[in-house]
């Protein structure tokens, strides 16, 4: 999706992105929606295929800075727009009246994506990190960024418009986002700006999620490094195609209630990471011992400032929030409760 727009972009097509039923109409056609799906995987299995120092890390360095620089210019520029202070005020100000514990078990949920907690990425990129690397210092600089990442995408998405018009999710970035780069005088830069930006946070992301399994497949396996990848390359471009389609041609296909894409949504965030995050908080906590994990985190000099508060998330805390957004969430997909 980010590629076609971007592509129309590029065109000068902004006030045809901004027309009404231009996204569903696009989502519907599968042909266009898969070429620009299998553009995406073929860059992500390249850069894999090249090696992760050749191929992850070179990426990754060059896309780090330029996302910040393009969040930064993007924001800026839209909260000094007219009337861009009330999506702002909407944005930062608490409003108790919508405010309610699912609200809490949503974010929970956002927040496990968003820090790729209990994914495979974890073990695999830390297993490169070199031993004079700060764990501690690192941890600080992922709550840094992605905090103000978040924020300032919040800003860019809700300083462009009457927040009561604006929508959440894809329709949010497709649809509203589209309509707010029309009504500006350099709309059609912006836009390409914007969705470079969001190109390269995921094509990152699918780089690291990719060179997880690639990794597994080699350590466990003992694959070769490109046979691992195309053998992967293959999986992605099955299970993908049949997100791509679900919305056209596969649209009558549907999973306790969801298309393929929202399936495959609910089923990795909302039920596979918690578990996995539940698994992970017992695994150290009773078999493997936070003395290992502290062991670990000083080694080369470093500094474990917060051994306490690990402790006591890792052995409490976390292992019941995990649980709370595994039941919450099958629970709202059976319609038992909503979010």
């Amino acid at each position: 999706w980010v590629i076609k727009y971007l592509i129309e972009y590029i065109k000068g097509n902004s006030q045809k992105l901004a027309e009404d039923g231009y996204f569903s109409e696009f989502i519907s056609n599968g042909t266009s929606t898969e070429v620009c799906f299998l553009i995406f995987a073929f860059l992500t299995v390249a850069i894999i295929y090249a090696g992760v120092r050749n191929g992850v890390e070179r990426v990754s360095k060059f896309m780090m800075p330029v996302l910040v620089f393009l969040s930064v210019l993007i924001t800026v520029y839209s909260v000094t727009r007219p009337g861009a202070l009330a999506g702002v005020k909407y944005f930062l100000v608490p409003n108790i009246e919508n405010f309610s514990w699912m609200t809490v078990v949503a974010a929970m949920g956002q927040m496990f994506y968003s820090l790729s907690i209990a994914m495979g990425i974890l073990v695999t990129f830390g297993s490169y990190m070199k031993k004079d690397v700060s764990i501690e210092g690192s941890t600080k600089n992922v709550e840094v960024f992605d905090t103000a990442i978040a924020i300032m995408a919040g800003l860019i998405a809700f300083s462009g418009g009457d927040p009561d018009t604006l929508q959440a999710g894809p329709a949010l970035m497709f649809i509203t986002i589209p309509k707010v780069f029309a009504s500006m005088g350099l709309g059609t830069p912006i836009g390409i700006l914007f969705f470079v930006l969001v190109l390269c946070a995921a094509l990152t992301s699918s780089i690291a999620l990719t060179e997880s399994a690639v990794s597994t497949f080699q350590d466990e396996l003992r694959w070769h490094r490109k046979k691992a990848t195309v053998i992967v390359g293959v999986i992605m471009i099955l299970l993908g195609t049949l997100s791509s389609l679900g919305y056209g041609p596969l649209g009558f296909v549907k999973i306790i209630g969801m298309q393929f894409l929202d399936f495959f949504d609910f089923l990795t965030n909302s039920v596979m990471m918690p578990i996995a995050a539940l698994a992970t908080c017992l695994l150290i906590s009773r078999k493997v011992g936070v003395e290992k994990i502290e062991e670990e985190v000083v080694a080369e000099g470093g500094t474990f400032r917060r051994k306490k508060i690990f402790n006591f998330m890792i052995k409490y805390l976390c292992p019941i929030f995990a649980a709370i957004i595994l039941l919450s969430s099958v629970a709202n997909a059976f319609g038992l409760i909503s979010m």
